[in-house]
């Protein structure tokens, strides 16, 4: 072995051997002392108890990590941990820590994007453990931040810790338009991302390949659009979803995408409000929305009527993304009606003509919207609670600096589409992207509502959503959540290692980081017990 390569091995067993004898955290905190002791908890005496405001969100989220925390007695794995098998031997008995106490300060359960998630937990001395929160929403972040401090053997690490997220809005987009996602699925994917706390599910569900959404005011949208009638989320769906997610502390912000990506669904309305696209004087296909029918505009209307009602976040994503400006340049009636209106030189001028009416409609219900950048760099007249997605990954440093000078607030998803697959460890990848990189970010930060992560479903389905997103995504939640400072790859290899062990022990399938080769445990090779523990019966 090279001289270099048996120093650096040294190094990094002494680093973790040094940092990893206590649990680590993901995200990790703005701010965690570690005293330096561990106490044991057991079922039979640590309670959780109520010391402040109660609600049905912070029961059931007591139920749920009771369950996670002691899910070993019940689900023995066949292995010991390369962690619990190092450390068993150097432990000695610690005392007994016998509960946690939960302090939720304000009765109010609303929730919305940037609700307070700040709080305050304490498991170092005493025997009984304290979280303190202003809101139900920061008491679940503390939850989990407590939940994995606690490890397979129900030793708990002694930590002081005061947290708070660096952007209010930590979101992932789902797609289950190209693929369609069951909701147990969701429901899963809903627990995965609490456990990394994320906060916002931006769910797209219109695309020109189907339109799973059962409409109220229209439901032969989803009859025809669907790609059979059991792949549609039904209005019981909706809320199911949207209650299950309120329980973690996530937004459901639903989008519709216009006027372009809009095949399937919208073929279905009478009248028609679909551009035909001619090539050359022949018909090609259908393409998007036609913005000189006044029928479309009434359409639009009634449907998001109808989306004010059924989600409940104040927020709708309208889409506006990659139009096909050709299909109207091409056809002859909606060039007829552009002649008598002069105003409007080309079909961009056309584009803005339905981004104004569009708004104009959500505005006059009281909706607010996020819009993908293409609506802000066309110059559409926008209101000022606009929230802005830079989506282009050539060009975001120069549409956030411009956002930003606009005094909109921003979602940056460009550099974060995991569905751009790429051999290794790329999670590296994601890690190392500081959002504030542009002209004027550090000034602008406060004006960054947050980040998001995107996986479009082309190639992504039921089969392989969770083991492709996780724990690639966590990487990027660190980053959304944690301060600026900790961006320390080597540090945060360890940490998600663990991490990605403790999201297989709570039945999320996650992919490994590392080539086994690579030591990031003081053992041979990395591993997961839950790697080993593969749920399938063989038919024999």
């Amino acid at each position: 072995m090279k001289l270099y390569t048996f120093l650096a091995l040294v190094v990094l067993i002494f680093a973790v051997s040094t940092t990893a004898k206590f649990n680590t955290l993901w995200p990790q905190p703005k701010s965690v002392e570690y005293p330096g002791n561990q106490f044991l908890i057991t079922p039979s005496t640590f309670k959780f108890e109520i010391a402040g405001h109660t609600s049905s969100i912070l029961n059931n989220a007591i139920k749920r990590y009771t369950t996670l925390i002691f899910r070993s007695l019940n689900n023995p794995t066949p292995h010991s941990s390369s962690l619990d098998m190092y450390y068993q031997k150097k432990r000695v008995p610690e005392p007994t820590m016998l509960g946690l106490s939960i302090n939720v300060k304000s009765a109010d359960t609303s929730l919305e994007i940037g609700v307070d998630e700040w709080y305050r937990l304490n498991t170092s001395s005493g025997n009984k453990s304290s979280l303190e929160a202003n809101t139900v929403y920061g008491a679940l972040r503390g939850l989990e931040t407590f939940s994995q401090l606690v490890d397979s053997n129900f030793y708990l690490t002694a930590a002081i810790v005061e947290d708070e997220p660096r952007f209010k809005y930590r979101g992932f987009l789902m797609d289950p338009v190209r693929h369609y996602y069951p909701m147990n699925l969701i429901y899963q994917f809903l627990d995965s991302m609490a456990y990394a706390k994320m906060n916002v599910l931006h769910l797209h569900l219109s695309d020109d390949q189907s339109w799973p959404y059962e409409s109220i005011t229209f439901p032969e949208m989803s009859k025809q659009g669907a790609f059979s009638q059991r792949h549609v989320y039904t209005q019981d769906d909706i809320q199911n979803l949207q209650r299950y997610a309120k329980d973690r502390g996530i937004v459901v912000v639903p989008e519709f995408d216009t006027p372009g990506h809009t095949t399937r669904g919208f073929e279905a309305l009478e009248p028609k409000i679909l551009t035909d696209c001619y090539k050359e004087g022949k018909y090609i296909k259908t393409g998007p929305l036609n913005p000189t029918l006044n029928a479309t505009f009434e359409f639009l209307d009634r449907f998001y009527e109808e989306i004010q009602e059924v989600f409940w976040s104040k927020y709708a994503h309208i889409g506006g993304d990659e139009v096909l400006h050709w299909c109207w340049d091409n056809n002859p009636e909606i060039q007829a009606w552009m002649k008598l209106h002069p105003d409007l030189k080309d079909s961009k001028d056309l584009e803005q003509y339905f981004a104004r009416n569009l708004l104009d409609i959500l505005g006059k219900r009281g909706l607010s919207y996020m819009v993908w950048e293409e609506i802000f760099t066309n110059g559409a007249k926008i209101q000022p609670d606009t929230i802005i997605e830079v989506w282009k990954e050539g060009t975001w440093q120069k549409v956030m600096t411009e956002v930003a000078k606009k005094g909109f607030k921003s979602v940056l998803s460009a550099p974060y589409y995991l569905n751009l697959i790429s051999y290794g460890a790329d999670w590296k990848k994601y890690y190392a992207v500081e959002p504030t990189d542009f002209e004027g970010g550090p000034e602008a930060e406060p004006s960054m509502l947050g980040l998001e992560v995107c996986m479009w479903s082309e190639y992504v389905d039921a089969t392989n959503l969770i083991s492709r997103t996780w724990p690639r995504a966590a990487a990027v939640a660190e980053r959304m959540w944690s301060p600026k400072t900790m961006n320390n790859i080597e540090e945060a290899q360890v940490r998600i290692h663990e991490f990605r062990c403790k999201l297989l022990k709570r039945g999320i399938g996650a992919q490994p980081i590392e080539n086994g080769a690579n030591m990031t445990a003081p053992a041979p090779v990395p591993f997961c017990d839950d790697e080993w523990n593969v749920n399938y019966n063989p038919l024999w």
